[in-house]
């Protein structure tokens, strides 16, 4: 065997070394590549999603609003319709470049959050690595969550609207409105649910702890209910309080986690303080027995 290609297999088997920096440039380079990448992948799902939109996306849309009952939409020439009218030439395009953009995002959410993941992962340790594969899971079934929740009760909260027109009104939605009304309503719920994710981000972190969390629990639970009031789109009571009961729920078990985070960082900071000490280090433990009526020497004992 030739010495070059014995250098080329050590070469070969070199690890890589974690510690390694890259240069300014380097990292500005590699954040455009997976931006054009991550663009890429978003144009040509929102290019499906904009075909899609005849073969079932724009069903999916209307469904709660022909769900409704008759007098509580315009049918046009057929009594049993559901139309959505559209007042200006280009109101028709702009509906279905929105609904296909918000629905490509979606649908290319696994990619282009794998780019920007790709992209931060050099930076972080082992257990930080661990927690962002975790969030980025947890994040993405809170934002689904609460998307499903809007668009199921959503027939319910058009219903209760349109209601209180009352006798004598004709009620024929735009396109426009009831489109952008929909999508409001969605990213609103599915972000809103992302909040007590958070709460969880700091406290691992260690930017707030249980006790923080623990006394502040009615405040948090109020300015709950404020937020929901003037995030919906709709400023409805129905609506705020579908979004502001499900935020409640996950901040209190963001408090627990907290809780429970919490009491294992103690536990661990105490073994480490332990394990940190010599074979020839007496424990600070005060062994000494002290009487019922005297509280124990707190100091630490030492050897003479």
């Amino acid at each position: 065997m030739s010495e070059s290609t014995r250098g080329t297999r050590r070469r070969r088997r070199t690890p890589r070394d974690e510690q390694a920096t890259m240069s300014l440039i380097a990292h500005l380079t590699e954040l455009r590549n997976r931006i054009g990448k991550a663009l890429l992948a978003l144009l040509v799902a929102t290019a499906i999603a904009f075909w899609w939109y005849d073969n079932g996306l724009g069903v999916f849309i209307r469904a709660p609003y022909c769900g409704l009952p008759e007098e509580l939409r315009y049918g046009g020439d057929d009594a049993g319709g559901c139309g959505l009218l559209i007042t200006d030439v280009f109101g028709g395009v702009f509906i279905r470049l929105k609904v296909a953009f918000l629905a490509g995002a979606v649908l290319s959410a696994p990619f282009w959050l794998w780019q920007l993941w790709a992209f931060v992962t050099p930076g972080l340790k082992k257990n930080e690595k661990r927690y962002g594969v975790a969030f980025v899971a947890v994040s993405s079934a809170l934002f689904a969550l609460g998307a499903v929740l809007a668009y199921v009760s959503l027939s319910a909260g058009l219903e209760l609207l349109l209601s209180l027109a009352g006798d004598g009104v004709v009620i024929a939605l735009t396109a426009q409105d009831y489109i952008g009304f929909v999508l409001s309503l969605l990213v609103a719920f599915g972000v809103s649910f992302e909040v007590p994710l958070i709460a969880v981000a700091l406290n691992l972190i260690g930017a707030l702890s249980y006790e923080v969390l623990r006394k502040s629990r009615r405040w948090i639970f109020f300015l709950t209910i404020v937020f929901a009031a003037f995030v919906t789109p709709t400023q409805d009571p129905f609506t705020m309080l579908l979004m502001a009961g499900p935020m409640i729920v996950l901040f209190e078990l963001a408090i627990q986690v907290a809780r429970f985070v919490d009491r294992r960082r103690a536990r661990r900071a105490a073994l480490e303080h332990f394990h940190d000490l010599g074979d020839d280090e007496a424990s600070p433990l005060d062994v000494r027995p002290s009487t019922l009526d005297e509280p124990a020497d707190p100091a630490p004992s030492t050897r003479r």
